[in-house]
């Protein structure tokens, strides 16, 4: 008695199997319309491009938005306005671990600085020195204008940047340690050497020359863009700064230098990135000469399918370009990794491709010379019924766990998914009608023989009748349907071996343990910051990064505490004042705040204006009236005497940016306290240096803590960061990898039962994939491949393109009649296997060619892809067969029945004809 589940299960494969043979006889009785009609639906789409826009801005991709960083960002932002431009040069002698301050060396990083200074850079038109673009703030030691009003950070300053002062100093050594104390040298000197009694330097192997720009993102409109782009400081690092380090080689001798621009990390990484471009091109070359010789014969003419090669690629295409306009029409924004969206398509579509070309081999049943196009239109319909459904699964699964995914709170995974989404719809769309009207003409040629190519020329000779003489692969002797060689390995020599007694405990085994391993290693598995792993190798960022850790391994994230309030600051003073002893003692532990011992670790206006009250009153700062405590007696004369001491030209210059103002200018809206901390770094099992973030995280966090500890003994205070933004998505991607994973695979569970009938099949298919899933992440942690912005994604990716192998053997079991499990088995393989097996071979190895790229984007991606297709392909292969075989359910009404026998039927000899026996 059939059950209601079973009930169920046939009227939905029925309906699958009717809707798709209507569409399959229209597409094939009109395939040169079908192919107009699907280009038009592509140039509809693409009108979306109208709206089409992008986003390259990290803090709008990989950060959830409206996050407390973002709120804390900009309250800054509201008041000291945004972040400068960073560009730093670390100097060193040109003889490895040489002493640096030497006269001769010195003077000549004074040239090579006057160069960057005076240099012009030309951008639309407009002439640009580092006077025009610095920020302001800066100090020197006897001078306020020229260079000294812009923030320029180094030693030099003691000779106010000026060569003819450090020429006439006959005692430069002395002048270099009164840049401040033993602690103040430290910070900003690389391996610096002191006097064991007086504690005078001696000398050191490097110090830093680094120059700050104001941000000019706004006045280029690329916030409304969605990029970061600053043409005009861009146009200044690359024409003067990088072109004056660069020739540090010839012009400065004595120097050796690695430096960073604010332009350096976006030219590596996108340099990286078209570079391996290249390599996306010979992959799809790739795939179209796999495609060709394994669709059909390898050398053009009877059975060979180049032009289907080139179809499934078009496929792709059309797919992909009605997909990205439909999109861009949604207001969705394209980001830096929609680019692999082509290659993700490529490998769905060459598997919908593959599973087509089979079932229409499949359901001739006769020579090609003798069919006519109403022949060929019902093999058409007849094809397509039965591979639909099997199409149709694979695609509602992979539809939805890229759905699923659409939801995230990181904005890029989000965009990323959904235009993944609409793009696996398309091709499913153009799969079922571009293909296979293309398929159907293809048909015509070959049975008419005619050239590949050339298809309006007839050959003269070599046709099918020719041809019938040789059985091949695909039509034999009498012209019917024969299996290939794949095929007939999975009938005579994979399913068998699988399914004896001793294979199932093997590959039982053997899957357990590869569970195994695989959850000891996704538990270990950890988020880390993988920003350094961008940068290729080879490229002087990575020269510039080795000799930060090198001469600089306590300096880390810059950090900053904003206190509001002009009240509340000036009735705080004293407090404020002394902030460092609340900040003291926390670098070992969280929050890894830096010693505030130097000025490069602490620098705090309130503490300047209170030692230089201290010692020198207010008499060349306003003459404001002190109180018993050496402070202005009012709140009014206490913000005209900051303002006078923290002015450009006043003796706080170096505060100049470190206090907000009213617009009426009489009180104060906000002070920042720059602090730093230590360098939140570990060093990986392979010696590499990364940095940590987990240490990053907890530093974030447990500073919020810290300064909401301090309650109302402080102003109202925020921690700000540039990096705090990131931190947070470092924060949450492990729970949206997790997540999305637990999410996707429940919807998938859905999809599958809905479309595959079968609750214990569906069940089958998707612990299947949850294993393959489990054991992705596992081998992630032997390959070091961290959870980061690039693996979260590749991860999604894997739950789509797992699933395909196990539901095409899923769905193909459900449609083999019978009651020996083992028998319905061995027909699925035969069936279908050798179609997922060639549809996983051709992702590979375009996988493969993306293993050399230079680039970490693509070379994840490569090694992801990787283990999903050879994880996928033997979950789908070995194990669902098998666990099929023993608790598989009943198939479906309209299942065909097994012909002839086999090796899994008892009482067979080892010397019968395996093959299929068709009837005559």
């Amino acid at each position: 008695m059939t059950s209601c589940v079973e009930k169920y299960g046939n009227k939905v494969e029925s309906f699958i199997t009717r809707i798709f043979g209507q569409v399959g006889n229209y597409v094939s009785t009109k395939p040169r319309q079908t192919i107009v009609l699907s280009f038009l639906l592509t140039a509809i789409c693409g009108a979306g491009f109208a709206r089409w826009t992008t986003e390259n801005r990290a803090e709008k991709l990989w950060v959830p938005q409206d996050t407390i960083a973002e709120i804390e960002t900009r309250i800054y932002e509201s008041y000291f306005g945004s972040s400068s431009r960073f560009n730093t040069i670390i100097i060193q002698a040109d003889t490895a671990r040489d002493n640096v301050l030497t006269r001769e060396r010195l003077e000549a990083a004074i040239k090579m600085h006057l160069e960057i200074e005076t240099n012009k850079a030309t951008v639309e038109g407009d002439d640009y020195t580092l006077l025009d673009l610095c920020t302001s703030g800066g100090s020197c030691v006897s001078r306020f204008d020229g260079v000294c009003r812009c923030l320029v950070s180094s030693i030099l300053r003691q000779w106010n940047y000026d060569l003819a002062t450090f020429q006439n100093d006959t005692d430069f050594m002395t002048t270099l340690n009164a840049y401040g104390s033993k602690e103040d040298l430290t910070a900003v000197l690389g391996n610096p050497v002191f006097d064991d009694d007086s504690g005078t330097l001696l000398s050191a192997q490097a110090f830093t020359l680094s120059y700050f720009l104001d941000d000019r993102t706004a006045e280029a409109g690329s916030d409304e863009k969605g990029t970061d782009a600053d043409p005009i400081n861009e146009g200044w690092e690359k024409d003067v700064f990088l072109a004056t380090v660069e020739s540090v080689p010839s012009n400065f001798t004595s120097l050796s230098v690695d430096y960073l621009a604010g332009r350096s990390f976006s030219d590596e990484f996108g340099s990286a990135i078209s570079g391996d471009l290249f390599l996306v091109q010979v992959a799809y070359v790739v795939v179209f000469l796999f495609l060709g010789a394994n669709l059909g014969r390898i050398i053009p003419g009877p059975e060979s399918r180049w032009t289907m090669s080139l179809a499934a690629l078009f496929m792709v295409g059309l797919s992909t370009g009605a997909g990205f306009g439909l999109s861009s029409a949604f207001g969705l924004f394209f980001g830096p990794v929609h680019s692999l969206l082509p290659f993700i398509l490529l490998g769905i579509g060459v598997d919908d491709a593959f599973v087509i070309v089979n079932a229409f081999d499949r359901e001739r049943s006769g020579s090609r010379k003798g069919e006519s196009n109403d022949d060929l239109a019902k093999r058409g319909a007849r094809a397509l019924a039965r591979a639909g459904a099997s199409i149709t699964v694979t695609s509602f699964t992979d539809l939805v766990a890229f759905a699923i995914s659409a939801s995230s709170s990181l904005p890029a995974l989000a965009s990323f998914c959904a235009y993944a989404s609409v793009g696996i719809v398309f091709l499913w769309i153009f799969a079922s009608t571009f293909f296979t009207a293309s398929l159907v003409l293809d048909e015509r040629r070959q049975r008419d023989n005619r050239r590949e190519c050339l298809c309006w020329l007839t050959r003269k000779k070599g046709g099918l009748e020719e041809d019938d003489e040789n059985e091949g692969e695909g039509e034999g002797n009498d012209g019917k349907f024969h299996e290939g060689n794949v095929s007939l390995y999975f009938r005579n020599v994979h399913a068998p071996t699988i399914l004896s007694r001793f294979g199932k405990v093997v590959v039982c085994l053997f899957f357990s343990a590869l569970l195994g391993l695989g959850i000891w290693g996704a538990l270990n598995l950890s988020v880390e910051n993988t920003e350094r792993a961008f940068i290729p190798s080879g490229s002087y960022l990575t020269d510039y990064i080795n000799a930060a850790d090198k001469y600089y391994p306590s300096s880390g994230i810059d950090l900053d505490f904003i206190f509001e309030g002009s009240s509340s600051i000036y009735e705080k003073r004293v407090a404020l004042s002394e902030l460092d002893t609340r900040l003291s003692g926390k670098s070992s532990q969280p929050p890894y705040i830096a010693e505030p011992t130097s000025e490069r670790t602490y620098r705090n206006v309130m503490a300047g204006l209170r030692n230089y009250l201290t010692s020198q009153g207010t008499a060349a700062i306003g003459g404001a009236t002190l109180g018993a405590d050496n402070w202005p007696t009012s709140e009014s004369d206490f913000v005209s005497t900051i303002k006078a001491y923290a002015s450009i030209t006043g003796p706080g210059a170096v505060y100049f940016q470190d206090v907000s103002y009213s617009d009426d200018g009489i009180q104060i809206d906000a002070i920042r306290v720059q602090s730093s901390y230590v360098a939140l770094t570990k060093t990986k099992n392979n010696g590499y240096v990364i940095d940590d973030a987990v240490k990053q995280i907890d530093a974030m966090d447990e500073t919020r803590e810290l300064i909401s500890s301090w309650g109302d003994e402080l102003p109202t205070a925020y921690p700000y960061s540039q990096n705090f933004i990131g931190i947070e998505g470092f924060k949450i991607i492990r729970y949206e990898l997790f997540f999305n994973v637990a999410l996707a695979l429940v919807a998938v569970a859905v999809i599958v039962l809905v479309t595959v009938a079968s609750p214990v099949t569906a069940f089958l298919i998707t612990i299947n994939v949850a294993f393959c899933i489990v054991e992705i992440l596992g081998f992630m942690y032997f390959l070091d491949i961290a959870i980061d912005s690039v693996s979260v994604i590749n991860i999604v990716l894997s739950v789509g393109l797992s699933i395909d192998y196990s539901a095409h053997i899923g769905h193909s079991f459900m449609t083999k009649g019978g009651d020996n499990k083992d028998r319905r088995v061995l027909e699925a393989l035969s069936d279908i296997g050798a179609a997922v097996l060639s549809g996983a071979a051709t992702t590979f190895l375009a996988v493969v060619v993306l293993l050399f790229s230079s680039s970490y984007v693509f070379a994840t991606l490569s090694k992801q892809f990787a283990l999903t297709v050879g994880f996928g392909v033997i979950h789908g292969l070995v194990l669902l067969p098998v666990l099929l075989s023993l608790v598989g359910p009943k198939a479906f009404e309209t299942a065909e029945m097994p012909r002839g026998i086999s090796k899994v039927d008892k009482k067979v000899g080892d010397d019968h004809d395996l093959a299929l026996e068709h009837d005559a």
